[in-house]
């Protein structure tokens, strides 16, 4: 059963998914916006351009890489992303990125997730956003945060992985931005470092 996360809250992920976890991934997922027609008839549906991103920075707070719709995977290899999802049609995940915690390298501290609008609607209209993360061994759902969080913000910062000895704790964060691309969003994730 996943934990469903609230802000602030931590999980160390080898309590929860067991010592031999080596991989996660982090799926972002979303909903259209449905327009409303005349006299709530007919309004058809606007699509949505959520990006999710996962940044890697060393023990000083540097970012070492970033894996985004621009750059599919680190240049280490440890960090993949599934691809941009234009429209956030279909069911599940829209999004992915996955981690391989073994092949991270030993300088990269956190690994902070974070999402942004590049359409520039705010998260007020975007319905039915999450953010999960998954060990990909079993397929077994770790925890779950809902980005249901209403406002007229852009961008969020999601959750960090932390390194901790041969641990990863995870962080829920939920800390609202604003911008069309990660860029924008490192001065608000400086804190959570």
């Amino acid at each position: 059963m996943p934990i469903s996360l609230q802000k602030g809250q931590q999980i160390s992920l080898a309590k929860e998914a067991g010592p031999s976890l080596q991989t996660v991934r982090m799926g972002l997922g979303w909903d259209a916006i449905k327009k409303k027609g005349f006299l709530g008839f007919g309004g058809g549906s606007a699509d949505v351009d959520l990006d999710a991103n996962a940044l890697m920075f060393d023990a000083a707070g540097q970012l070492v890489d970033a894996v985004w719709f621009r750059q599919l995977q680190s240049k280490d290899g440890s960090v993949r992303h599934s691809g941009d999802n234009r429209t956030g049609a279909g069911d599940g995940d829209d999004e992915t990125i996955t981690v391989d915690l073994t092949r991270v390298p030993a300088s990269v501290q956190t690994v902070i997730f974070s999402v942004n609008n590049y359409t520039g609607q705010n998260f007020s209209q975007v319905d039915n956003a999450y953010c999960r993360l998954v060990n990909t061994q079993g397929e077994r759902e770790i925890a779950r945060f809902n980005l249901s969080v209403q406002g007229d913000h852009t961008a969020m910062i999601l959750a960090s992985l932390r390194r901790s000895g041969s641990d990863w704790t995870m962080t829920a964060i939920g800390t609202p931005s604003r911008g069309r691309t990660f860029n924008d969003n490192l001065p608000d994730m400086r804190p959570h470092l």
